[in-house]
């Protein structure tokens, strides 16, 4: 992956929610075609990071850059138009919505043809894993599991060539875990997506990752491959709270 071209820059990015800093002038690089992961502590300004890369918020300081365009402060839809894609942090059910409607709704972001955001929509669902006896099922009538399955194909029909997963492994079984990773390396081999994995699993961010981000109380305290990470002392520190000898 060394020497592939940055996708995502982020410089000096700083955002404060009245008296609380949530990122404190955190600037990273990442290449196109990697897997990587983003971990720290609860409270450390992972998902205010995403929020600022997809425009959820603008940040008070500091640029985002996609594949060299600068797109601090645009709007959400359009900065999913320009390829960039993400999960939530918590399943936001579709209850009364079937299944393929709800992958299609994906698909709507870069065409106007039912028919062809239908297409997409199947061959997303195909890929990810999720049965076709499923497809026309409601939100109400599948599993946590499945759920997860549908938001990812929800943001890979939206055609990206960058994704971002907000903590997709929370809540399900190990097993089922290992089971969403896999989808997730055929995913990235299939499609050529970059993925960032914003994670507290640590085994499941661990396994995937190449390259690892760790943020502490919104600062970026250490980067790099997973075996340097798990034996970085300020790593330590940060999650266990206490200074290796």
């Amino acid at each position: 992956m060394s020497g592939a071209r940055v996708i995502l820059r982020v410089d000096g990015v700083s955002k404060k929610f009245g008296g609380v800093v949530a990122l404190d002038n955190v600037s990273l690089g990442v290449e196109e075609g990697g897997i990587y992961g983003l971990i720290g502590p609860n409270g450390s300004g992972k998902t205010t990071l995403f929020n600022c890369i997809t425009g959820v918020y603008k940040p008070d300081k500091g640029r985002v850059f996609f594949d060299g365009r600068d797109i601090t402060g645009l709007q959400p839809h359009v900065i999913a138009r320009l390829g960039v894609a993400r999960t939530w942090q918590k399943v936001r059910p579709f209850r009364n919505i079937k299944v393929i409607d709800a992958v299609i709704a994906g698909g709507l972001l870069k065409t106007s043809s039912i028919g062809e955001a239908r297409k997409i929509a199947e061959e997303t669902l195909e890929l990810v894993g999720v049965a076709r006896e499923e497809w026309g099922k409601l939100g109400s009538e599948i599993s946590l599991m499945e759920h997860k399955l549908v938001d990812l194909a929800r943001a890979i029909a939206t055609q990206p060539r960058l994704l971002l997963l907000d903590e997709i492994a929370a809540g399900l079984r190990p097993h089922e875990q290992e089971k969403l990773a896999e989808v997730i390396r055929r995913v990235w081999r299939e499609r050529g997506l970059t993925i960032i994995v914003v994670e507290h699993v640590m085994k499941f961010v661990m396994s995937l990752s190449r390259k690892i981000f760790v943020l502490h109380e919104g600062r970026l305290i250490a980067e790099g491959a997973p075996e340097e990470i798990a034996s970085n002392p300020k790593v330590i520190e940060a999650y266990l709270g206490i200074r290796p000898a």
